[in-house]
């Protein structure tokens, strides 16, 4: 973000500022109301989606107070909510047992048919979300790294490949558990259309059962730390993003209160407006899913163009 305030026009940098600020935002709705979906689970309804919308903007705030006793501590609570995550949805695929080889040539060769382009072109989006190539951008500033000697820039770049990639794994990983867990119990049956973030745990319950752990409360585990971990990077990303396009100098705790304003104020609407209107929230959820994948080239496309550069990269410039 600050490369791009440096390098391009004015103009520019702002129309990039705005499309990353779009993408946070359509994204902090969809974090904030699957963890608010998630305590409404866990609370067998007892409390209103719009009452979890105003928790999880408030833990945020608290789980980012950590940064204050050193970013390797934030970093600590996300690694422990993406492994609750990972397991969670993990259980649901052992749960599941569906076909290993099945499952390779999916993978392997895969195919759409038409009426799932929306859907496939959303799943891009959430997984490659466009806020996090800022907020992985910054984060290196947090290393300590000695740039007059090269071995070490090569050495932490080797780093920065490794920790990219295993992030990326671990995304695909999660999402190929959660689709193979429904693709499983519900393609080709009457029920398919009917399945949404809302009602997915109960259908899942009805499917698969309680066993020793009923089902929906280990989605709502993994949907809460889904949630939770993405709200936070969310909130911490958009510090990176105000600050660096718009080269505001102020204190952390005011930069994370106006930038959570942004979009919690939305989010709050979205769910006093759409809390007994299931069908309405999933069709909105699936679209915001698509505005993440038209951001990507708005993020990817100035970085790529700046690690191109031999006067930002020097001999570490991308051939």
């Amino acid at each position: 973000a600050e490369l791009c305030r440096a390098e391009y026009p004015t103009w520019a940098g702002m129309a990039l500022w705005v499309m990353a600020k779009l993408a946070l935002i359509g994204s902090d709705i969809q974090e904030v109301i699957g963890s608010a979906i998630a305590i409404k689970i866990l609370t067998n309804g007892l409390l209103p989606l719009w009452v979890g919308v105003v928790i999880t903007a408030l833990d945020s705030f608290v789980f980012l107070f950590l940064e204050n006793y050193g970013i390797r501590k934030l970093e600590a609570v996300f690694a422990v909510l993406i492994g609750t995550m990972g397991v969670a949805f993990a259980w649901m695929f052992g749960q599941a047992k569906p076909s290993g080889s099945e499952l390779l040539v999916g993978i392997l060769v895969p195919k759409l048919s038409s009426r799932t382009i929306q859907k496939a072109v959303g799943v891009v989006g959430c997984i490659i979300i466009p806020h996090n190539v800022f907020l992985h951008s910054a984060l290196v500033q947090s290393r300590e790294v000695n740039k007059r000697q090269k071995y070490r820039v090569q050495e932490a770049i080797n780093y920065y490949t490794i920790e990219s990639t295993i992030a990326l794994i671990v995304s695909f990983m999660i999402n190929l558990f959660v689709t193979t867990v429904f693709a499983k119990g519900f393609y080709n049956t009457d029920l398919a259309d009917s399945i949404g973030l809302v009602n997915a745990g109960q259908y899942l319950q009805d499917k698969y059962g309680g066993g020793l752990f009923p089902i929906l409360y280990i989605w709502g585990i993994g949907l809460l730390a889904a949630g939770q971990s993405s709200t936070i990077t969310g909130t911490y990303a958009g510090q990176f993003i105000m600050g660096g396009f718009l080269n505001f100098k102020m204190k952390k705790w005011l930069r994370a209160l106006i930038t959570r304003s942004c979009a919690i104020i939305p989010t709050i609407i979205v769910a006093l407006v759409f809390d007994s209107s299931e069908a309405t929230l999933d069709v909105l959820d699936e679209w915001l899913n698509v505005l993440q994948s038209i951001q990507i080239p708005f993020a990817l496309i100035p970085l790529l163009c700046l690690v191109s550069k031999e006067q930002i990269m020097g001999s570490f410039k991308m051939d």
